[in-house]
């Protein structure tokens, strides 16, 4: 018997995990979900949008880190805290 269900964006696959229930309930609170299936999906969807985010913020970072030393430009400690 096929356990897919196809929807219009994503294709769902029937999958049997053992998990710690205290973490799945406290999770399921934290995420506002109804069900536990909906608990995992959102925690998964967080996971792909934080790494995406991670991503950005790293690339971002580099960018500025580069332009900083191909620039020549130097940091001046204004305020005298980075001497002491």
């Amino acid at each position: 018997m096929d356990t897919r269900m196809q929807t219009s964006t994503n294709v769902k696959r029937n999958k049997h995990f053992i998990l710690n229930q205290k973490k799945l309930e406290r999770a399921k609170k934290i995420l506002g979900a109804s069900t536990e299936t909906e608990t995992v999906e959102l925690a998964l969807e967080r996971v792909i949008t934080e790494a995406a985010r991670d991503k950005t913020a790293r690339a971002a970072h580099d960018r500025f880190v580069r332009s900083i030393v191909d620039g020549g430009l130097q940091i001046e400690d204004v305020f005298r805290k980075l001497s002491d």
